[in-house]
């Protein structure tokens, strides 16, 4: 009897035991389930944290606080409220190219001999700051955002004088003002030279499948007779030839009357008008063009930056644009008139 209950007693103890063990194995299980969820509560909590800073990480950095734009209108300094560009870069009344056009901080303007094209260049005249580019017919050129200043280069009332015509033009200009009438000399795009000595002397162009010189007027070396020629080499003569005449240089020797040029029917042409340097030597540059129809020669903004007309020789990758084309690195060249 005693032994039986005994028994019964170890029975219920051991039950008590396994029901002890399994209560314990659930409230754990509980608890560990409890951490967990609470765990991945604030994993949740933290990670919408997380979200939200890095959305407002990206808001951030296209949002730019009010005194923020400020400061940086102050840094770019006040704009000209006819071309756009910033006035430290600009003299409105200054009446060539170098008294109108200051170098941007940091940088000087190279030197250049006298009497040189780059000094003829820096000292032509300008037409009146805010003057719109003119067509050959008088109308106004339809994009006027394209330009800083227009050149007072003489544009005939035809249209011939285009964009390699405004580049032979000026080079043209340039040698009958020093005397230099023996270099006024132009390739045809059929490959005949067209020399104003020969113009000069009678010798008439005769066109066809060749072109060749005729003897059919007297001597005259007036600017009328010289303006006849020109329109002549206008009407034969172009990117293409002007592309065979010109050599291929490094960037880094660039100076004023250079050219970006790219020969086709119709191809493009820019010429370099003034150069600057900074201390390390790196180039800075202004670049005038003429185009189609006919139209005058004129100093182009820069689209990278428009605030600042200057080119920057870092800017010049395998291509670059300027406002109305794009050309390539191997279209820098120097004409050899």
């Amino acid at each position: 009897m005693r032994r039986r209950w005994k028994l019964i007693i170890l029975a219920v103890c051991l039950i008590a035991a396994c029901a002890g063990i399994f209560i314990w194995q659930k409230s754990g299980e509980k608890g560990v389930q409890g951490q967990l969820g609470q765990f991945r509560k604030e994993r949740k909590e933290s990670d919408g944290t997380k979200s939200r800073k890095i959305e407002d990480r990206r808001e951030s950095r296209n949002t730019v606080p009010l005194e923020k734009e400020e400061e940086a209108e102050e840094e770019s300094g006040s704009l000209d409220e006819v071309t756009g560009i910033k006035e430290s870069l600009l003299q409105t009344d200054g009446k060539t190219l170098q008294s109108r056009i200051l170098a941007p901080e940091g940088y000087q303007r190279t030197a250049c001999k006298k009497g040189s094209f780059a000094e003829f260049l820096r000292n032509y005249p300008l037409k009146k700051h805010g003057s719109p580019v003119l067509l050959y017919s008088g109308e106004e050129k339809g994009n006027q955002e394209a330009h800083a200043a227009v050149f007072k280069l003489p544009i005939e009332k035809e249209d011939l004088q285009q964009c390699a015509d405004s580049v032979m033009r000026m080079y043209a200009e340039y040698f009958w003002k020093t005397g230099q009438k023996e270099r006024i000399r132009f390739h045809f795009v059929d490959g005949f030279l067209a020399e104003y000595t020969k113009w000069r002397d009678g010798y008439r162009i005769q066109t066809g499948d060749f072109s060749s010189w005729v003897k059919s007027a007297d001597y005259n070396d007036s600017y009328s007779n010289f303006k006849k020629f020109m329109r002549i080499v206008f009407a034969y003569a172009g990117t293409l030839s002007m592309e065979e005449e010109a050599k291929k240089i490094p960037l880094k020797k660039l100076q004023a009357g250079d050219i970006f040029i790219k020969g086709a029917s119709p191809g493009h042409v820019v010429m370099v008008v003034d150069v600057c340097k900074d201390k390390d030597g790196k180039k800075a540059f202004l670049l005038a063009q003429g185009y189609m129809p006919a139209q005058e020669f004129q100093l182009l903004k820069n689209p990278l930056h428009q605030e600042d007309l200057w080119y920057y020789q870092e800017e010049i990758g395998d291509t670059f644009q300027t406002p109305e084309y794009s050309f390539t690195k191997d279209s820098f060249r120097r004409p050899s008139y």
